[in-house]
This record gives C-alpha cells, structure tokens and sequence, in this order.
C-alpha cells in the first residue's frame, strides 16, 4: 500500500512544480510560499479535524514534537529555496535538482537513522545523482 501512496505523492509533487512555475510568474516568490502554505494548513488541519484525529494531540512527547518542528522548518526552507529557484529557472532543470534530496535522504537516513545501504540502494542514489548531472549540464 505504501508504493501507491508514494506514486500518489510524486504525481502531486509533478502537479506542484508545474502549478508553482505558472503561479509565481508575476509575483514574489516567497509570498507565493506564504500563499501555498496557508492552504496546506487548511487542507491539513481540514484531514484531521473530519477524520476526528485532533485527539492526538496531547499524547505528542516532547521529543516527538521537536523533531515535528524541525522538520516544518526543514520543510519552510526548502519551499522558500524551491520557489525562487522555479521563479528563476526552468522548472525542468530545477525539479531534478530538487529530487537529489532522495539521494541525499538516502545518505543522511545512514547516517542519523543506521539504516542499512543495501547495493540496489546505493545504484539507486547513484543513478539518480548521475541523472540529475545530465539533466542540468
């Protein structure tokens, strides 16, 4: 079920550059960051009140929600760094650029996570590493 979750997300992160590209034409960059992420927070906030899932809320630790926060903050910069990227460059050199996070992912959930580097995972990071050099030379 994850792997169609997953391809449910990168057709919607497809949908997002495209949409970004055309939506910060004529305006500043880090409004349109403002703009997209006040209708994330609806749309988030929306989810969890229908679905009844605010309960949550008080049995988040301390530790759980630092962790939240620096990832929304991770999170905000890169959107901020992404839109000025897509308001001055192609959107077709700067969403390949942008997935190298995957590959940096891969090397940071290693490091911080000790998760294992199994040989497909590393030609797989390779590959799109290499890919990403092709698309922006």
């Amino acid at each position: 079920m994850w792997v169609i979750y997953a391809l449910l997300s990168a057709i919607f992160a497809s949908l997002t550059a495209i949409f970004a590209k055309i939506g910060v034409a004529d305006i500043n960059s880090d409004l349109a960051t403002a703009i997209r992420t006040i209708i994330i927070v609806i749309m988030a906030w929306g989810i969890v009140l229908f679905r009844g899932e605010s309960k949550g809320l008080q049995h988040i630790s301390k530790h759980g929600l630092l962790f939240l926060v620096l990832s929304g903050l991770a999170t905000g910069a890169s959107w901020i760094f992404y839109f000025k990227a897509l308001q001055i460059g192609k959107v077709s050199q700067v969403a390949p650029v942008d997935k190298l996070s995957v590959a940096l992912t891969i090397v940071l959930s290693i490091v911080f996570l000790h998760e294992a580097l199994t040989i497909k995972t590393a030609i797989g990071a390779a590959l799109i590493m290499g890919g990403t050099l092709v698309l922006i030379l």
